[in-house]
């Protein structure tokens, strides 16, 4: 699990893709680990297979697969059939079976207000995920808090538009950024 922290770290700009149509040019570029934020139950097998052959990391976000459940035997799953490098998910339960069935797990959770931080940081010390991806992840400074409450590896993600944001949320503490925006993935 430390290995895909350090992936994660060597090149700390993560391709968030939503779309299929947007793959190759994530493949193309320079990043080392991609988040798959669609999918279904036929496709998304072949999908992180071709991932992983272009010698990066594939982590699927669990609860945006389509025709897949939330429970155990869907992590199970995951992990035997479709064979990413780990799941994302908000949900606290998902995180909790992938975990048991040994999946690397990023616990997604949404920085709305004071209440949601403390739910945030309450939820992560109880379903223990290998990382955390906090969003949106312009909030620089509140980034910083959730480093300095958790002993979890912390992903920025969502509204990241420009390299000033790479570099404040980076400086903030996060070990990557994830972005859907395709002009990030080839910063340097």
């Amino acid at each position: 699990m430390d290995d895909l922290v350090e992936v994660i770290r060597s090149f700390p700009i993560i391709a968030a893709v939503r779309h299929y149509e947007n793959l190759d040019e994530a493949l193309r570029s320079g990043v080392n680990v991609i988040f798959l934020l669609t999918g279904d139950i036929f496709s998304i097998g072949d999908v992180v297979s071709k991932i992983k052959k272009n010698g990066k990391a594939a982590f699927v976000h669990a609860d945006m697969i389509e025709g897949l459940g939330h429970d155990r035997a869907s992590m199970e799953y995951i992990a035997k059939i479709i064979k990413p490098d780990g799941i994302i998910s908000t949900r606290s339960y998902t995180i909790k079976y992938a975990r048991e069935v040994g999946l690397f797990s990023i616990q997604r959770f949404f920085l709305v207000d004071s209440q949601g931080l403390n739910t945030g940081i309450n939820e992560v010390r109880k379903s223990m995920p290998s990382a955390i991806e906090v969003l949106p992840g312009i909030l620089h400074e509140k980034t910083g808090c959730v480093v300095s409450k958790v002993r979890t590896p912390v992903i920025a993600g969502g509204l990241i538009e420009s390299k000033a944001d790479v570099i404040s949320a980076l400086k903030a503490g996060a070990i990557a950024i994830s972005a859907s925006k395709k002009e990030l993935w080839f910063l340097e």
